[in-house]
């Protein structure tokens, strides 16, 4: 059964984690969608306006991103974080291509809201994925890579019930497992924050999310839920 939680160990060491999740089944990732592609050249102009020559690092989403990697061993000037990745690509080279109709709904929502989002293909996923600490001996495979690589131990990892790594040093980058392509029918969808507001952040991104999928994805089937410490656990 899929579904999403975080550990324990976790969020005792990381208090503010908030996260977004969505379930989707029946879904169709074959086609590009125009008003799609439209909406998200838009998105992107506006947010590369918006932020103009701020420094990255002054967005208060971003920044607590860099200290919660920092928190669990991982310089985050060499490993950031999925969103400031994107928003560093966008201020820097003017745009983020458009890869397929999930990805591109993950990137704008993540953009428009300075939030990691992932879209996680369910196909080779086993059971509940776990947000955790790595013991180290599992096993990652990155994207366009063929050999399979370890977590260091005690680095926070994305892990299903087979112990199959789906995302390393958090929401820095996916496996080429979870990644979405043409033939996802099934996926996870994260949101995740830890900055101060992260809470109403974190749902505002989530609930624009599920209105982006009945917009875009109108025969699929979601579930969607909001993690904290108070409630670590998605079973949809």
């Amino acid at each position: 059964m899929a579904g999403f939680r975080y550990s324990a160990e976790v969020l005792a060491s990381f208090p503010n984690t908030r996260g977004g999740v969505i379930h989707a089944v029946s879904l169709d990732n074959t086609t590009a969608l125009s008003p799609l592609s439209d909406l998200y050249r838009a998105e992107q102009e506006r947010v590369r306006a918006d932020i103009g020559d701020a420094p990255l690092s002054e967005i208060p989403s971003l920044s607590a991103w860099r200290a919660t990697f920092s928190g669990f061993g991982v310089k985050p000037t060499q490993y950031r974080s999925a969103a400031e990745a994107l928003l560093r690509r966008l201020t820097k080279q003017g745009d983020i291509p458009s890869i397929n109709p999930l990805v591109d709904l993950a990137n704008l929502v993540s953009v428009r809201h300075r939030l990691p989002v992932a879209v996680f293909d369910q196909r080779d996923a086993t059971g509940v994925t776990t947000v955790r600490f790595a013991a180290g001996h599992e096993p990652f495979t990155d994207l366009g890579a063929d050999a399979v690589s370890h977590p260091e131990q005690g680095e926070v990892i994305f892990a299903d019930e087979a112990a199959l790594v789906s995302a390393r040093r958090w929401c820095w980058r996916q496996s080429g497992q979870s990644a979405a392509r043409s033939s996802t029918v099934e996926a996870l969808v994260t949101v995740e924050g830890q900055h101060e507001g992260a809470e109403d952040d974190v749902k505002r991104a989530t609930e624009d999310l599920v209105e982006l999928f009945a917009r875009f994805q109108p025969g699929a089937d979601l579930r969607s839920g909001f993690l904290s410490p108070r409630a670590s656990d998605f079973l949809p």
